[in-house]
């Protein structure tokens, strides 16, 4: 029999669900760095020490996981991260679903993408922005509601005295002083608090997410390098989202403590086995069966994926026709029936995994 979810585990899941938007959002990788920038001096090298809930739960709940496995081999295009984009009268591209990690197991590519990035003439991120962050923030100068409040509230406006406690409690934890952030938009502070120590370490001492680190590899081979989005319409997807579903979400991730670094772990090895279709069915499992919360995961797959899959999609085609290009976006793209194999298979490619 499966247990019943603990407060604790539910928790643990509504965290993974904030940890995973934080990977389907190159921007919010960046924003991590900058935030860190001030507190720099309270970063050190830390080991990661992460346990993996996949592991513990297969054997703790063999039935649960089985139940899991079984959602997740239903998830069409559910298994790899490199995919192989053919089409009559084109030179092939690549497909290839990243993490918005500095993460050594996620930075280095798998032998088979090397190849291909290597012998790629066009290099596409999801956005370019995150390059040049001079450029970058005047441009979101010109809609600072995206960031911050701008309205006279505060975080803590949307706070009870028991979540600002906890509020800040969490921030001291982590360096940064509650004063400082207090106009910031949550999704601003989640960049950061839903990341391990050890990633955030690893941040603040300038080392690149995986996205970054090909993009800076393009740029030195030669290679043209372009993005599908700006950082402002990653920002806005996020906006889109309720304001509570945000506040809900930062605070339960505070709570979670060290536990955070069990997400992770559990999402690399995830990422690393490219069983990308496990993702969401994992997360499922565990939440509460509230209506409120399978309203909020679909409200967040169809502002946080969905849609941003159909702009990326569209605007990726015309440097495919081109041919011989690695197209590099969040790995949580890429699955699903409305994921990106099945929008370009929508198109007229032919759409292959590559083990």
């Amino acid at each position: 029999m499966t247990p019943v979810p603990t407060k604790a585990d539910r928790i643990a899941l509504l965290s993974l669900k904030l940890l995973a938007a934080i990977n389907v959002l190159l921007f919010l990788s960046f924003a991590v760095v900058a935030l860190l920038t001030a507190n720099r001096a309270h970063a050190e090298t830390v080991v990661c020490s992460g346990v993996d809930m996949v592991a513990g739960l297969q054997k703790s709940d063999p039935n649960a996981y089985a139940a899991i496995e079984k959602e997740a081999a239903a998830v069409p295009n559910g298994k790899g991260l490199l995919w192989k984009l053919e089409k009559s009268g084109e030179n092939p591209s690549w497909l290839f679903g990243t993490m918005h990690m500095t993460d050594p197991r996620v930075v280095s590519l798998p032998e088979a993408a090397q190849k291909a990035f290597d012998g790629a003439e066009t290099v596409i991120i999801e956005t370019t922005d995150v390059l040049d962050q001079g450029k970058m923030m005047a441009a979101l100068a010109k809609e600072p509601e995206l960031m911050m409040f701008t309205d006279g509230r505060t975080l803590n406006s949307f706070l009870s005295p028991d979540d600002v406690k906890a509020l800040d409690k969490g921030l001291d934890a982590r360096g940064i002083p509650a004063a400082s952030v207090a106009k910031m938009k949550p999704w601003m502070l989640s960049a950061m608090v839903s990341l391990p120590a050890c990633e955030m370490a690893r941040k603040s001492e300038g080392k690149p997410v995986l996205d970054v680190n090909l993009a800076e590899q393009a740029k030195a081979a030669g290679k043209d390098l372009k993005g599908l989005e700006t950082a402002a319409d990653q920002l806005r997807a996020m906006a889109s989202l309720p304001m509570e579903q945000h506040i809900k979400g930062l605070i339960e991730t505070l709570k979670l403590g060290d536990k955070i670094n069990d997400v992770s772990e559990t999402m690399i090895v995830l990422y690393q086995r490219g069983d990308i279709g496990m993702i969401w069915p994992l997360f499922r499992a565990a939440l509460p069966d509230a209506a409120g919360d399978e309203q909020g995961y679909a409200a967040f797959e169809e502002a946080m994926i969905t849609k941003r899959n159909k702009v990326m999609a569209e605007r990726a085609l015309p440097i495919l026709a081109r041919g011989n290009a690695f197209v590099a976006v969040g790995a949580l793209h890429l699955p699903g029936a409305e994921g990106l194999v099945e929008d370009f298979r929508k198109a007229g490619y032919t759409v292959t995994a590559v083990n």
